[in-house]
């Protein structure tokens, strides 16, 4: 086996390289954080209101926001310090992340056409350019 951890293996993780996980309710949380220990990785789930001063002096390499049942438009749809996105700290967001991410860096969010549950399509791709850019600029080509 490589990269992985066995069921009863010791390991250890080294201090530079913790990834944090907030935590906005999904079912799915322990697991993303199992696959992100799998890869020896150290990982924390944190609420999802931790202050964006505490993630930073945690000093992730990164963060994931979790998914979760709400919609970012509910009146009372929990949302993250927004302060986080000035961190520089790199930020995956899974489902309900993403949208959270979107939503507060002045995306739009959208119903789709119909519900997807389990393995999905997903082909990258630019939509917009950024402002001043081309195709290859925005790829870093």
């Amino acid at each position: 086996m490589h990269g992985n951890v066995e069921r009863g293996e010791s390991v250890s993780y080294p201090e530079d390289e913790k990834i944090l996980i907030l935590d906005f309710g999904s079912q799915y949380t322990q697991l993303i954080a199992r696959r992100v220990r799998e890869q020896r990785v150290y990982c924390e789930i944190v609420p999802f209101s931790t202050p964006a001063d505490a993630i930073r002096s945690a000093r992730p390499r990164g963060v994931i926001l979790s998914g979760g049942p709400s919609s970012v438009y509910a009146e009372d749809a929990p949302l993250p310090d927004a302060s986080l996105f000035e961190t520089k700290i790199p930020i995956l967001g899974i489902c309900y992340g993403l949208q959270v991410i979107g939503h507060l860096l002045d995306g739009e969010v959208d119903r789709a056409a119909r519900r997807e549950y389990g393995h999905a399509a997903f082909t990258p791709g630019c939509v917009d350019e950024p402002r001043g850019s081309s195709h290859a600029d925005a790829a870093g080509l």
